[in-house]
């Protein structure tokens, strides 16, 4: 589904992104985890070209990301940031059907219908007139993700989804991406939520200094992990 290979990306003097290969199937959750700094975000920003990466390539679905067809690329790819950034002068519902009737042409009536719909999906049909102000950080993060099930991406790509949320608001956001994952959607997760990792997650990338130190299923990253880095950190965050 996604296929990085030697993606590099420099910040002025910091090479924040090192030569950094990876490879996500259909239907496959992957998270990525590591301490702050380490370069997860920016990777993950890599591959939507959110950040041109300075060498290395993206493919989707055996296609080449390219300047001429990114846009293309982009619909099939959909992120959810960690400060939700919704627009905070439109509603709840347009905020959803924004982008699928003005970047698919898809109908206001289709589109609304399909928006009524991702909302059941987390919980909120309720708050279809409402706007970003009068919602909770964990409400505004499940508008978040049902504004981008509504380009009805192939993948999802969650950049720490619940870092920017009250403790007691991360499980009503987590509990909805387990159940995309129980639905076979393909994610790609920057998280530090790791009972959420190790719970959902097919495969595990840990990252350090710009660079994936270990990869594995979470039985042997959390388990066993075979590199001395990932065990310390492990250790600390567990």
């Amino acid at each position: 589904m996604i296929k990085a290979t030697n993606i590099n990306k420099h910040f002025t003097d910091l090479h924040a992104v090192k030569g950094v290969d990876l490879t996500v199937e259909d239907g496959e959750v992957l998270c990525i985890i590591g301490p702050s700094g380490s370069g997860k975000s920016t990777l993950l920003r890599c591959l939507n070209m959110l950040e041109i990466p300075d060498e290395g390539i993206v493919e989707v679905d055996g296609e080449l990301i390219t300047d001429s067809n990114l846009r293309e690329m982009r619909t099939k790819m959909a992120m959810v940031f960690q400060n939700f950034n919704l627009f905070s002068h439109l509603s709840v519902m347009d905020n959803i059907t924004v982008a699928p009737i003005n970047v698919k042409g898809i109908s206001k009536e289709d589109a609304e219908k399909k928006a009524k719909e991702l909302l059941k999906l987390v919980g909120l049909e309720e708050k279809a007139g409402a706007y970003p102000r009068n919602l909770s950080g964990g409400q505004k993060q499940r508008v978040a993700i049902a504004r981008a099930l509504a380009m009805e991406p192939e993948i999802l790509l969650f950049d720490e989804p619940t870092s920017a949320l009250d403790p007691e608001m991360v499980g009503e956001v987590l509990d909805v991406m387990k159940e995309l994952a129980n639905e076979g959607m393909t994610m790609l997760v920057v998280t530090h939520e790791m009972g959420f990792a190790k719970e959902v997650s097919d495969n595990i990338i840990f990252m350090a200094d710009g660079q994936i130190v270990e990869s594995g299923p979470p039985s042997q990253i959390f388990e066993n992990p075979l590199n001395e880095r990932t065990k310390s950190f492990i250790q600390k965050v567990l």
